[in-house]
């Protein structure tokens, strides 16, 4: 048996997946894997930043349908790169702009508000 990449998952599905991911939680991140076995080296980067400042966030695993979501993020962001963050409801960026903000200093205010 091969392996044949796709998805279950309609594009209505992700994209109201995505939708309430972002309006129901403070910080969300869109990576590839999830928290435990991040499975790309930006998505490992992007936990390894958010995870500094911030106990409580959401992930979401985009590889079940990676097209699907690629699309539903970049209707909100413009980017179709994963990983994505997103703080109250607001879209932060991929792991480089996280990094960024981290060696400014501006991290954790972005995160968590204070």
């Amino acid at each position: 048996m091969t392996f044949q990449p796709g998805s279950d998952l309609s594009q209505e599905e992700v994209t109201d997946r995505v939708d309430s991911a972002i309006a129901d939680n403070d910080v969300v991140l869109f990576i590839k894997g999830n928290r435990l076995m991040p499975q790309c080296g930006y998505s490992k980067r992007a936990l390894e930043l958010v995870s500094q400042y911030q106990e409580e966030f959401e992930t979401v695993d985009t590889l079940e349908a990676l097209e699907e979501y690629r699309a539903a993020l970049n209707d909100h962001s413009g980017w179709e790169t994963i990983p994505q963050t997103y703080v109250d409801g607001e879209f932060v960026g991929g792991s480089d702009v996280l990094a960024e903000l981290d060696e400014r200093g501006e991290l954790e205010t972005t995160l968590t508000g204070e």
